[in-house]
């Protein structure tokens, strides 16, 4: 997801990325210069000095050309290397397939796609998208694009070979747990529209919303399917409402913001800490346009990460939701991208979040009110099989958390349907109308009311 640093914070930001972008002569006059102000020891740019003997001796005695430009490229890539996942170099061409994606809109098959050791991963499919279609599903692995192996490749990298004009086609080999072996996939790109969300009436006043990413204007999307759903609700009014924020992987920071505000009348939303635990931002709920009077239960899983940990989050704390389904991925993290001098970008993780009640889910994820397995059909044993198989906590050089990981629940009952967390989380939410009805109020495990408001 994407913050905003402001004032100081941003001026300095960008210093560090202008300097890690320089060329060979100006970090030489760069050197010189802090040695001046500085003992050499003590100076930043020292090894500085290093780099630029390193380039120069490439340049003149390496066996072929070099492209300058790709020889920058890569030192920068691999001094983020060092740092957390979720830090990045974008070329200019990365950097505007990123922008088109945030805008709801771009060429490609479909797929939302991470490195899971060291293999492109697939986290989830796009409905109606070539990927979808052909039968990919969350868990697979792209062992080749085209003829180019997947292996140590950045995520970056291996979307902008999946990317490309709308007609033109690609071929993947894939890679499955109950495959014997690899199989070959050649899709045709589309223009790929993200739709943020789908929403229904599940039974008369019991309204359904799914949340698939927070890209641009998911906030007016979800004002806009609320109020269809309390138009077409008994006496325009919701009886309950079941947000699913499942295999959500986040997005634009504002976004989730205002998507919780949606529902929370006052109050911190969420909190963003810098380095040295200095506040960046307090992002606070507003009366206006809340939606009150009605119970909602959030449904969350493995896939559920970043924007969607925020909001859900900020509602568990808040006692506005609750929360239902299995461990949330973890990622407690804000990134913010710097456009750089030749169109290129910097993402870099500049905050840790915390919820309003103070916590980090950061490796911890946001645990359930109440865990409800996705149960396979046949067996009614759990079914995982649309969840990244890592989260979090096992990505390598992932930031640390300090505070306790809060434990979770039992699992609860329901019956059996095509979509077994929903049909729990709706008779949840017709226990309460019940329940409500006799004077009664629902509490969770600490003694305190449930989502009742």
């Amino acid at each position: 997801m994407h913050g905003r640093p402001t004032g100081q914070g941003k001026a300095r930001i960008r210093a560090l990325c202008l300097a890690a972008a320089l060329g060979a002569t100006v970090a030489l006059a760069l050197t010189a210069g802090a040695a001046l102000a500085l003992p050499k020891k003590f100076s930043p740019y020292n090894k500085l000095n290093i780099f630029a003997r390193v380039l120069s001796y490439v340049e003149n005695n390496y066996v072929e050309d070099v492209d300058q430009e790709k020889l920058t490229y890569g030192a920068i890539k691999g001094m983020l290397d060092t740092l957390d996942p979720h830090t990045s170099f974008m070329t200019p061409e990365q950097y505007r397939d990123m922008k088109s994606e945030t805008s709801g809109q771009f060429g490609g098959i479909g797929i939302e796609v991470e490195v899971r050791d060291q293999v492109l991963t697939i986290m989830s499919t796009l409905e109606g998208t070539p990927a979808a279609k052909a039968g990919l599903q969350t868990g697979d692995q792209i062992l080749k694009i085209e003829d180019f192996s997947t292996k140590g490749l950045t995520i970056d990298d291996a979307i902008a070979r999946m990317r490309g004009k709308r007609g033109q086609a690609v071929k993947l080999s894939v890679g499955r747990k109950t495959w014997k072996e690899p199989r070959q996939f050649t899709l045709l790109r589309e223009i790929i529209k993200i739709d943020n969300l789908t929403s229904k009436m599940l039974e008369p006043g019991y309204g359904y919303v799914k949340v698939k990413q927070f890209t641009e204007n998911a906030d007016r999307e979800l004002e806009g399917a609320l109020d269809q759903l309390e138009h077409d609700s008994p006496g325009g009014k919701l009886h309950g409402l079941v947000l699913d924020l499942r295999n959500n992987p986040g997005g634009l920071l504002d976004q989730a913001v205002r998507i919780a505000d949606e529902f929370i009348d006052s109050g911190l939303i969420v909190r963003t800490e810098g380095k040295g635990g200095r506040v960046i931002d307090e992002e606070k709920a507003h009366l206006r346009g809340t939606r009150m009077g009605f119970p909602i239960i959030c449904l969350v899983n493995g896939g559920s990460a970043s924007a969607s940990e925020i909001v859900a989050g900020a509602l568990q704390d808040h006692n506005r939701a609750v929360i239902m389904g299995t461990q949330t991925f973890g990622k407690g993290s804000v990134q913010t991208v710097i456009e750089l001098d030749d169109g290129s970008a910097l993402k870099l993780t500049i905050a840790r979040y915390y919820t309003p009640s103070g916590r980090s889910i950061q490796e911890h994820g946001i645990t359930p009110d109440v865990v409800v397995e996705k149960l396979h059909m046949g067996d009614l044993k759990p079914d995982h099989t649309d969840e990244p198989d890592k989260k979090e906590r096992d990505l390598s050089n992932h930031l640390r958390n300090n505070q306790p990981a809060r434990p979770s629940t039992a699992a609860a009952a329901g019956f059996v349907g095509d979509d077994f967390q929903l049909h729990t989380a709706l008779d949840y939410l017709k226990a309460w109308q019940i329940f409500q009805a006799g004077g009664g109020m629902m509490k969770d495990q600490d003694g305190k009311p449930l989502a009742g408001r």
